[in-house]
């Protein structure tokens, strides 16, 4: 028993709940594109329940560019002051400026609160495309899912080599389209939303290759991984990217490029 079960077996329900909707209405239970579409719907859920945390993200990404030059006055007032009389006075006027622009200890919540599900849905596909049941997704559509191809290559499948040239060009566009719309919502969306003034070259750097980094990443754990779970990542790259574009083009961090180009 796993602390991540319970996420799980609700992740299960959604997938096995949008089967038998899509089933009800005339699809073909045992297609490639049920599964896909059903898959589909664990994106819109799970990011439809975070849309709330990614209002939060996004808001106290605000409140902290906002805050950031009286941070930097104080510290600078403060600069070489290490008595325990300036430190606390330094400690109660970040608490005051905190306050006053409403910022949390909590601003990277929406990171935080997607990595369980990340875990408990690679479980989920995992153990459903080894053939083991999961919550709602029960022997009958365990085995229906485990049968289902999408362009010829089983969902179940898993890895770039083993299935001949069509299995690696499939499971290598999926992964490489995952990767794609990854890298460009990173470094064409994020990085010129994100306020990098005054940061230490060394992060600066870093951040501005975490786009490459993040999908070559992908690409790699790809060969891994069951197809059904290259379709998760695909979608949820088209939803991060959208979001992502939302974000960049309405909501833009105050200072950033991206806010600079209005």
């Amino acid at each position: 028993m796993s602390v991540l079960d319970p996420l799980s077996h609700a992740l299960a329900a959604v997938i096995a709940t949008s089967h038998e909707g899509l089933t009800a209405i005339g699809a073909d239970p045992t297609a490639g594109g049920t599964w896909v579409l059903s898959v589909a719907a664990v994106v819109v859920a799970v990011r439809v329940a975070l849309l709330p945390v990614t209002v939060h993200g996004v808001r106290q990404a605000h409140a902290a560019a906002r805050a950031r030059p009286q941070l930097q006055a104080l510290a600078e007032r403060f600069r070489g002051r290490k008595d325990p009389e300036s430190l606390r006075r330094l400690a109660e006027e970040r608490r005051r400026i905190a306050a006053e622009h409403n910022l949390s200890l909590w601003g990277c919540l929406p990171v935080l609160a997607q990595l369980p599900i990340w875990v408990a849905l690679y479980h989920l596909v995992g153990a459903v495309a080894a053939g083991t049941p999961v919550g709602a997704m029960n022997p009958g559509l365990v085995a229906s899912l485990g049968a289902a191809t999408v362009l010829g290559i089983p969902l179940a499948g898993r890895g770039y080599l083993g299935g001949g040239l069509t299995h690696l060009v499939v499971v290598a566009g999926l992964a490489g389209l995952a990767a794609g719309l990854s890298y460009v919502a990173q470094r064409y969306l994020v990085t010129p939303n994100t306020l990098l003034t005054d940061v230490p070259p060394a992060v600066s750097r870093v951040q501005q290759l975490m786009p490459a980094i993040s999908a070559v990443g992908l690409l790699v754990v790809a060969g891994a991984v069951p197809v059904a779970l290259l379709v998760y990542w695909v979608c949820n790259s088209t939803w991060t990217l959208a979001q992502a574009a939302v974000v960049w083009r309405w909501f833009p961090t105050p200072g950033s490029p991206a806010a600079g180009r209005r």
